[in-house]
C-alpha cells in the first residue's frame, strides 16, 4: 500500500452519509430563512420572541460552518499543510461555539435587565382579514410551526454525526434541539403575558439564553481541546475513542512486540496516530513487518489513515511507559 498522509477520499458508506448531511444542512438553512422571517414579522416587543429570533439567526452558524469545512477537508495535503486540511472542521466547530456563547451571554444580560427593571412588554392587536386578533396568538402560532422540523433534523444529524465522526454536525444537531426548546419556551413566555404574568416573558427569554450559553460553552470547550491535541474522543466528546485500544490490542498480538502504546489526536474526520512499539529482544522488526502492521492498523477503522509506527527502547510515559501512573499501579 502506498503511504498517504491524510484521507482524501471517504469510504462509500461515509461518502453517502456526507452527501446526505450536506443536503440536510441546505434544508436547514432554507427552513431557518423562513422561520427567521416569520418570527421577525410577529415578535413585537416580547423579550422571549426576540431571544428566539436571535437564536434562530445563530442557528445558521453551524450549517454554514459545516458546509465551508466540507469544501476544505478533502483537499490533498501539501508541503505547507502536511497534515491536510482536516483541522478546518475543528476551526468551524470553534467559530460556532464562540458565536453561541457570546450571543447567549448578551441575551442573559438583556433578559435579566428586563426582570430587574420590571419591564412590562406590551402585546397589542392586529387586524387580519377584517378581524382584530391578539398578536400573542400569532406569536405562539409562529413558534409552534418551528418545532417539528428541528426535532426531525436534530435526530437525523445526530445519526450522521456519529457515522462521520463530525463534531460540527453534532453541534448543529445540538443546536436543533435548542431551537425547538426555544420555541416551546417562547410560547410559554407569551402565554404568560396573556395571563397577566408580566415576568413570564423575561423569564422565558432568560431560560432560552441560558440554554444557548450552555450549548456554546460545551461546543467551545470541545473545539478548543481538540485543537490542543487532547486524546481522541467519540463524536460527542464523552468517552475516549475506542480506536486507540483497537490499535494497541492488534499491535500487542504481533509476535515481535513486547510493549505498545499509542497516542491519537483528532484531526477532524480522521485521526493522526503515533504508535510506539518496544520490540522483543532479538526480534527487531523489518521494514516489511512494519509496513504490514501499518496497513493492518489502517484496516481497523476508516478514520485511521495518517499513522506512524515508531520502534523504541522504552515507552514514553504519556502512552503507558514505566513512569506512568498505570505502570506504577501495576508495580504496587
Amino acid at each position: 500500500m502506498k503511504p498517504r498522509f491524510g484521507r482524501v477520499e471517504l469510504p462509500e458508506r461515509q461518502a453517502e452519509a456526507l452527501r446526505r448531511a450536506i443536503r440536510f444542512e441546505w434544508f436547514t438553512i432554507a427552513f431557518l430563512a423562513v422561520a427567521i422571517t416569520m418570527v421577525y414579522l410577529v415578535m413585537g416587543s416580547s423579550q422571549a420572541m426576540k431571544a428566539a429570533w436571535i437564536e434562530d439567526l445563530l442557528s445558521l452558524a453551524p450549517p454554514f460552518a459545516f458546509l465551508l469545512a466540507v469544501r476544505l477537508v478533502n483537499k490533498k495535503p501539501t508541503p505547507k499543510y502536511p497534515y491536510g486540511y482536516h483541522r478546518s472542521v475543528g476551526v468551524a466547530h470553534l467559530v460556532a461555539g464562540v458565536a453561541l456563547f457570546t450571543m447567549g451571554a448578551f441575551l442573559i444580560y438583556d433578559s435579566a435587565s428586563g426582570l430587574i427593571t420590571a419591564e412590562h412588554p406590551p402585546i397589542g392587536s392586529v387586524v387580519l382579514f377584517g378581524q382584530t386578533i391578539w398578536l400573542g396568538w400569532l406569536m405562539m402560532g409562529a413558534m409552534a410551526l418551528t418545532i417539528p422540523l428541528p426535532i426531525y433534523f436534530g435526530r437525523v444529524k445526530m445519526q450522521l454525526a456519529k457515522e462521520l465522526h463530525d463534531k460540527v454536525l453534532f453541534a448543529d444537531a445540538d443546536m436543533n434541539k435548542a431551537d425547538w426548546m426555544t420555541a416551546a419556551g417562547s410560547i410559554v413566555g407569551v402565554g404568560g403575558i396573556g395571563l397577566g404574568l408580566w415576568w413570564a416573558d423575561s423569564a422565558a427569554a432568560l431560560f432560552i439564553a441560558a440554554s444557548i450559553v450552555m450549548d456554546g460553552f460545551k461546543n467551545m470547550k470541545a473545539a478548543i481541546t481538540d485543537l490542543m491535541d487532547t486524546r481522541a474522543t467519540t463524536f460527542d466528546g464523552d468517552e475516549p475513542h475506542p480506536v486507540t485500544a483497537k490499535i494497541d490490542e492488534y499491535l500487542r498480538s504481533l509476535p515481535w512486540t513486547l510493549e505498545v502504546g499509542s497516542r491519537v489526536r483528532d484531526q477532524g474526520h480522521v485521526f493522526h496516530v503515533e504508535s510506539f512499539i518496544v520490540p522483543r529482544h532479538g526480534m527487531e522488526p523489518s521494514i516489511a513487518q512494519l509496513v504490514e502492521a501499518r496497513d493492518a492498523c489502517i484496516e481497523q477503522d476508516w478514520k485511521v489513515q495518517d499513522i506512524v509506527l515508531v520502534p523504541i527502547d522504552v515507552l514514553p510515559e504519556e502512552v503507558g511507559g514505566p513512569d506512568s501512573s498505570r505502570q506504577s499501579e501495576r508495580n504496587r
